[in-house]
């Protein structure tokens, strides 16, 4: 697993205990009223049935999600957002991609223009590190839910095409289109997720020691706390033991 996947999965760990659930359900209501622009029925939208998905897996109240649902198809007000993806590099030169759901373009570029500078890093122009990742549906589970042997039999048979264990957690990697398929399979099973993304998964990644890889940590946790982004992906690399130092400072 990459480093900033193994990031994510300590910080999941705290988000359910501190006060970024409720960042992350606005992050979850964005994505239900976008995906809906595209209809509001989830039997014919896949992108909002995955929202739905998720919606549910950390709780949300159904009126919440019917309110987002109708925000996203124009029955009510405060549907405008765009979805935009910037580019930039970190600390130790690791490429960053910054997934963000805005309604207004001008104020959150110059806040994530900031949050690069502020934190060693810097943006790039459209196309500057994209080329360095693919986009890939990307699941985590914690290894004590289910057996490898049991995921093929689930996740293979629902589209997946790849299953590794790193780090305590098996990852589960296929198409974009296979994504709500797996999930869907994984919840009939009654397997719980850690995460489960449309991500943009490094080809190849830099490995981050010292300096660097406190640095690239800092910057990478102050663009998710920034009100407008969605996800936030990278390809560096830390030891697990630096990383478990650095998530307990």
């Amino acid at each position: 697993m990459s480093g900033h996947s193994k990031w994510a999965t300590i910080k999941h760990k705290k988000a359910a205990t501190d006060s970024k659930r409720g960042k992350i359900f606005t992050r979850i209501i964005k994505e239900v009223m976008i995906a809906a622009r595209n209809g509001g029925d989830p039997d014919g939208n896949p992108r909002l049935r995955t929202a739905i998905l998720a919606a549910k897996s950390v709780s949300m109240p159904n009126e919440n999600i019917q309110r987002a649902i109708k925000r996203g198809t124009g029955e009510l007000e405060g549907g405008q957002i765009d979805e935009i993806m910037y580019e930039g590099y970190g600390p130790g030169g690791a490429a960053v991609m910054v997934a963000v759901a805005t309604d207004n373009r001008n104020r959150t570029v110059s806040e994530i223009r900031h949050v690069f500078t502020k934190n060693g890093g810097n943006m790039g122009e459209v196309g500057s590190v994209g080329w360095m990742f693919e986009r890939r549906s990307l699941v985590v589970i914690e290894e004590a839910h289910a057996t490898e042997e049991k995921l093929m039999d689930i996740a293979l048979e629902a589209g997946g095409d790849d299953i590794r264990m790193e780090n305590g957690h098996w990852e589960l990697h296929s198409a974009p289109e296979s994504h709500y398929a797996v999930i869907t399979a994984l919840a009939a099973a009654k397997i719980p997720t850690v995460s489960a993304d449309i991500a943009m998964v490094a080809k190849n990644l830099v490995k981050l020691e010292g300096k660097a890889a406190a640095g690239m940590l800092r910057l990478h946790e102050a663009l998710e706390d920034s009100d407008d982004v969605q996800n936030v992906f990278a390809n560096f690399e830390i030891d697990d033991s630096e990383l478990e130092a650095l998530a307990n400072d």
